[in-house]
């Protein structure tokens, strides 16, 4: 689909004799959130450790020794670029040697006041070496008057405006540190053997036999050594602003979201599309494959229509998103997904997507639908109509690149071939979702952000000449 970026996975293990391999199977499980980099620190003795390379997980460390990354404790992440450049100089976690001592860390999400942190770190002398607004938080630590890294580190935080998800490894310790409004997930797990983990997603502790205790809370900065946990604060937001983008489309549906199972609000958000629509009649329900998987249910199961595989996806072909040209995109459309002819042919289709960002997919998917015979296809999207931009974590800082941002939702209908097009309605959207509705950030729906978003705000905001690469992956 043409989506957004997903931002990053963050993930921490303490007590585990095999600490980097854990990281590497619970950053596996978060392969959905970063496909760009991945890596893993470990601290032993003393010394740091640490791997990364562009790519998958499974090919960053496709036939690795994780004997070279020693330690009972590890920190391990993926990412997307949603700021700065996509090359091996911003893949985490960044690993650098402090007035407090040598650290690592990773983090998941955007700071919106970097751009202004960094030139004024870099006047009073700090030398950069990413183009990631993580770098920064590195220097505002290392620059703090306290030599007590716990201190140091609240300190810098207290500094940042936006939304982070951090893990941090020191002194054999692990510290995990999620912004006062909350906007992403950030959970709090427990070994087998009495070690502690962090991960952005509850999916990535399933895979590891960990136990889900509870999500980390916003401004809870959590220091972990060995089997002790100790929690501290940063001052409270006004409100929460938890992004409601998870539970449509980011995070896995197997995950436990915001305290709520996402499977279970993604098809209560498919039920209250089916019972704001007013279409009368339908031969199939079929979704756009895989993140609408679970509001096409809840649709048919509301509806009555009947739910079918009318698409098939090749997982082994990248996102859309990542094809610069609208014609590499097309193209990948094609490659991508592939019609069931005999469950459309000749039939009055409603067809679920969980978002329209740009419509190139939706366009592509319509138009050979068509070709192998569908009848009528009748889109309808389980979320409202993304109008404006994100600066909380989201690659999305064009509002030109928005379809919504553009036309009207009749307008949208033409430009993709449907033969019909609704959304569901914000207020219906928010009263599904778990919760008060102020706990939630809904700024790229109806552009009431929790906070000023920057007057002039771009991706590569935080610029620089490094262009640092690394061996081919093989």
């Amino acid at each position: 689909m043409d989506k957004f970026k997903e931002e990053c996975g963050v993930f921490g293990v303490t007590c585990a004799d095999n600490a980097a391999y854990v990281a590497y199977q619970g950053t596996y499980a978060l392969q959905h959130r970063g496909q760009e980099s991945a890596g893993i620190s470990t601290l032993s003795q003393g010394v740091m450790y640490s791997h990364k390379n562009m790519g998958l997980v499974s090919q960053v460390f496709k036939d690795f020794d994780f004997n070279l990354l020693p330690g009972t404790v590890a920190i391990s992440h993926n990412r997307y670029s949603t700021t700065g450049t996509s090359n091996i100089s911003n893949a985490q976690p960044l690993c650098m040697e402090t007035k407090q001592g040598i650290m690592s860390i990773a983090h998941n999400g955007n700071i919106i006041n970097a751009s202004l942190l960094r030139d004024i770190l870099q006047k009073k002398g700090a030398i950069f070496q990413t183009s990631s607004d993580s770098e920064v938080i590195v220097h505002l630590l290392s620059m703090s008057k306290h030599m007590n890294f716990n201190k140091a580190l609240k300190e810098a935080l207290m500094k940042l405006q936006g939304a982070f998800s951090i893990v941090t490894l020191y002194e054999n310790k692990l510290i995990a540190a999620r912004d006062p409004y909350g906007f992403r997930p950030f959970v709090l797990g427990k070994m087998p053997n009495g070690g502690f983990c962090v991960a952005s997603e509850t999916c990535a502790f399933d895979l590891i036999g960990a136990e889900y205790l509870r999500d980390i809370a916003p401004g809870e900065i959590i220091t972990i050594s060995g089997k002790k946990l100790h929690s501290a604060y940063l001052p409270k937001a006004p409100h929460y602003a938890k992004c409601i983008f998870e539970y449509i489309y980011f995070s896995r549906p197997d995950s436990i979201i915001f305290g709520e199972k996402c499977d279970k609000v993604r098809r209560e958000m498919g039920r209250q599309l089916a019972r704001e629509d007013d279409l009368q009649d339908a031969d199939i329900v079929i979704s756009v494959p895989d993140s609408s998987n679970t509001a096409a249910l809840g649709y048919a199961e509301e509806s009555t229509f009947k739910f079918e595989i009318g698409l098939i996806r090749n997982h082994y072909v990248g996102r859309t998103f990542i094809k610069p040209k609208q014609e590499d995109r097309e193209l990948s459309v094609r490659l991508k997904f592939n019609p069931v002819k005999g469950v459309i042919r000749g039939k009055k289709i409603v067809l679920i997507e969980d978002s329209i960002v740009r419509g190139t997919t939706l366009k592509g998917l319509i138009k050979f639908m068509r070709q192998y015979g569908a009848r009528e296809i009748h889109v309808r999207v389980a979320s409202p109509v993304v109008k404006n931009s994100c600066f909380f974590g989201i690659d999305l800082s064009n509002k030109k690149e928005l379809i919504g941002a553009k036309k009207s939702v009749k307008q949208i209908a033409k430009h993709i071939g449907a033969d019909s097009l609704k959304y569901l309605t914000l207020k219906g959207m928010l009263d599904i979702a778990p919760g008060s509705h102020k706990n939630y950030c809904t700024g790229c729906f109806d552009s009431k952000y929790p906070i000023a978003a920057p007057k002039k705000y771009s991706k590569n905001r935080l610029t620089n000449k490094l262009n640092i690469t690394s061996s081919p992956i093989s």
